[in-house]
């Protein structure tokens, strides 16, 4: 069914600068984008990474998939038209926090290329930092932590990303993690040395 656009709004634009809210994080702001298979190891990379640079000072949030659809997405399902609006709004409360000076990691499947590429062109060439949560399907399901690729397995759950649904490969992520061959720690130090070799932290 097709949305209707509101006509009868302006858009307002902010009193206070990004710029200036970064003078006062005293930091970049930008968004972190993880994206992988179910499993792969994207929430807990997400959470490890803020850990990291939280204590390094800089002001951050994370938007873990599974959370947002309890809330600000709760009425969209996995059919490929859904994802596709989930990816959407998400992109554009990355692109919000972005606005006010704080770095954003995200933890979404993403399967497709297309709403990666939206998310990229909502940001700046520096403020879309793609990461590839890469694992083997087999590995993911050995993990499981929720059984939802038995139950994909067993056709209880339809439209699963890496068994009935699609995931589309990042062709050229900025940061490419290996999650079955790397632990945690050394996944978020190849990251956070990637964002510090870019400028976009300072680590003391």
């Amino acid at each position: 069914m097709e949305r209707k656009k509101a006509t009868n709004v302006v858009y307002h634009r902010e009193s206070v600068t990004r710029e200036a809210r970064e003078k006062l994080t005293g930091h970049r702001s930008f968004t972190v984008w993880f994206t992988g298979l179910p499993a792969s190891g994207k929430s807990t990379l997400a959470m490890a990474t803020e850990q990291r640079l939280h204590k390094n000072g800089c002001s951050t949030y994370v938007l873990d998939g599974d959370n947002v659809r309890h809330g600000l997405n709760s009425n969209l399902g996995f059919s490929p038209e859904d994802r596709q609006e989930n990816i959407r709004r998400l992109a554009e409360v990355a692109k919000l926090f972005r606005e006010a000076g704080v770095i954003n990691l995200t933890a979404f499947i993403s399967p497709y290329k297309r709403e990666r590429s939206l998310a990229r062109s909502l940001a700046g060439a520096d403020d879309f930092i793609e990461v590839f949560v890469d694992c083997p399907v087999e590995v993911c399901e050995q993990r499981d932590p929720k059984g939802m690729y038995e139950k994909a397995r067993k056709g209880i759950i339809k439209e699963y990303t890496g068994i009935s649904a699609p995931y589309e490969v990042p062709e050229s992520p900025e940061v490419h993690l290996r999650t079955d061959q790397l632990t945690v720690d050394e996944c978020v130090t190849k990251l956070i040395d990637y964002l510090a070799e870019k400028k976009l932290i300072s680590v003391e």
